[in-house]
């Protein structure tokens, strides 16, 4: 591992400070759980490192007035695992967090930093997808809000500016009849990235049958993990059937863009976004009816 310097600011303010003072040589630490592998292996050999964990105040999660979940950066994946409240009405972003690495891991891992990280295989942002997640960033320049949806734009890049940090992920609150799931697929059950992700949000119409909101998001088939907004339109207000079921699976397989790579191959990859884009919309819709 190459030489750095090492900082531990105490303040959000002074980590902008830092960054702006070093530039691309520096980078930021929250878990660690990326960026060391990364050093370790000579892919960022960065001068200096920022430690975020001693900035006060930047690990939380709340529930807000109107009923959503304010969740700052530095919570750990471990935190959304257990929480109650995120258990009870977010399943799918408790079933996303519960996928990463070991419990060991999960204790280090941050939410920010899965995010900040940008990987398409990630398994917490198709499910924030679904819930229609914001992110609040700040800067130099001062705070800004960016839908998750337009968050991510490329593997491994983001809209985050020079000496701008994530400090908030916000999800909106949710409709009555909700439920939500998310499905990884990958070679082994734990410790292993995913070759596809899928998260399925539904919300049922007063009669309890008819889907009146649909989400999907999907992970490791595309530069970036995705919405599919052509699924989405075309379940709203229909029944979930095995014809509907059928139709949405065909149209979320011609929306991805996977590769080969050593995990998968690309036709593997979208048969089984078909698969599991299924089955995630029959357990969100399982769970939604529980909930009516």
């Amino acid at each position: 591992m190459a030489r750095f310097e090492y900082f531990a600011p105490t303040s959000i303010e002074e980590v902008i400070r830092l960054l702006q003072e070093h530039g691309k040589e520096a980078k930021v630490l929250a878990g660690g759980t990326d960026l060391l592998v990364f050093m370790r292996d000579g892919r960022v050999k960065p001068r200096w490192v920022i430690d975020l964990t001693r900035v006060e105040g930047w690990a939380y999660l709340t529930e807000t007035e109107e009923g959503g979940v304010r969740i700052g950066a530095m919570t750990t994946l471990r935190e959304i695992e257990i929480s109650p409240l995120l258990q009870a009405r977010y399943t799918a972003l408790v079933q996303g967090a519960r996928e990463v690495g070991s419990v060991q891991i999960r204790n280090r891992a941050t939410l920010g930093g899965n995010l900040c990280t940008s990987s398409p295989a990630a398994d917490t942002p198709p499910s924030l997808l679904t819930f229609d997640a914001t992110v609040r960033l700040r800067g130099p320049a001062g705070e800004r809000l960016v839908a998750l949806s337009e968050f991510f734009t490329g593997p491994g890049e983001n809209v985050l500016q020079p000496a701008e940090v994530l400090v908030e992920v916000l999800l909106p609150p949710l409709p009555p009849r909700t439920g939500s799931h998310y499905l990884k697929l990958s070679t082994r059950r734990a410790l292993d990235l995913a070759f596809v992700g899928v998260a399925a949000r539904v919300t049922l119409a007063e009669e309890g049958e008819t889907l009146a909101e649909v989400r999907l998001g999907l992970g490791a088939v595309a530069p970036t993990p995705r919405r599919v907004e052509a699924v989405e339109e075309l379940l709203r207000g229909q029944p979930l059937t095995e014809e509907t079921l059928a139709r949405a699976a065909k149209v979320a397989q011609a929306a991805v863009q996977p590769i080969t790579d050593v995990r998968a191959s690309a036709e593997y990859r979208r048969a089984m976004v078909g698969v599991l884009t299924k089955r995630a919309l029959q357990r969100a819709y399982a769970a939604a009816q529980n909930q009516a």
